[in-house]
């Protein structure tokens, strides 16, 4: 534990840096040219969602990770192992794999995709889309890896690495952009090249590659898909600012395809 001491603060620090620096390679070197007036909107819809979840959030998200690590993470799979590099790595692969059956869930059922969805309703696909979550999305989310936290017995320290390394890879693989060697390197981690698809209009591609850090889980479950999908977004789902974005999650799909057929079209 004390090898980790000092850590989280760097690792926060380095999520900050990396967001702008991944803003600059965005504009620079961008994949996917988005309007400028599309960019704008979602850029503000995206980061101000962020802040409001984060007010909300930071009274229980983390700490209380940290508390039920504190006090609960003897009981578990490592509880009995000494604290060091191979509890830090497992705790790690334990974790990411528990983060990805979530993700898996959040698609197969309707429930957990009522406000999953919210962060597939972006048209655009940038690092900001990293940002876009619905707050009671991330609230479930805290209690399944408070669950995972007593059942894998992960020490508190190596909690908040684990979310602050995770917080790195989402803003990585959401970057509009590509580099050398992606197809490559993304049978390692999650890469853009990857994760792209998995924001695809069409159910069939963005029900795919689940991972959020290390790869290996979608090729082992076969939910790992290389595809360029031809558009970004869900087709029924509009959420230009913060009160749609927020409303959206209580109205299922179902719902909305009925109204729009009850309410008169205008003719061509």
């Amino acid at each position: 534990m004390s090898a980790l001491s000092g850590v989280e603060g760097y690792l926060f620090g380095g999520a900050i840096v990396l967001f702008f620096l991944l803003l600059i390679v965005e504009k620079k070197f961008p994949y996917m040219q988005i309007p400028k007036y599309e960019l704008k909107a979602s850029f503000k819809t995206n980061t101000g969602a962020f802040l409001i979840n984060n007010v909300i959030m930071s009274l229980f998200s983390l700490s209380s990770l940290i508390l039920v690590a504190s006090n609960y993470s003897n009981f578990g799979l490592l509880g009995g192992m000494d604290d060091g590099p191979l509890k830090w790595i497992l705790s790690f692969i334990l974790f990411d794999f528990a983060v990805y059956v979530w993700h898996w869930l959040g698609h197969k059922y309707e429930f957990l995709w009522r406000f999953h969805k919210i962060h597939h309703s972006d048209k655009s696909y940038h690092v900001t889309t990293g940002l876009r979550f619905h707050v009671l999305d991330q609230a479930l989310e805290v209690l399944v890896k408070c669950f995972c936290v007593i059942l894998f017995g992960v020490p508190a320290s190596i909690v908040v690495v684990c979310e602050v390394v995770r917080m790195f890879f989402v803003l990585f693989h959401h970057g509009n952009f590509t580099f050398p060697g992606e197809k490559y390197v993304s049978y390692l981690i999650i890469t853009p090249f990857l994760h792209r698809a998995h924001h695809s209009t069409l159910r069939e591609e963005h029900d795919s590659n689940y991972g959020i850090v290390l790869s290996i889980w979608d090729l082992m479950f076969r939910t790992r898909k290389e595809v360029v999908p031809a558009n970004i977004g869900l087709e029924l789902i509009e959420a230009e600012n913060i009160v749609q974005l927020f409303s959206l999650a209580f109205l299922t799909e179902r719902k909305l395809a009925k109204f729009l057929h009850l309410v008169p079209r205008r003719k061509q």
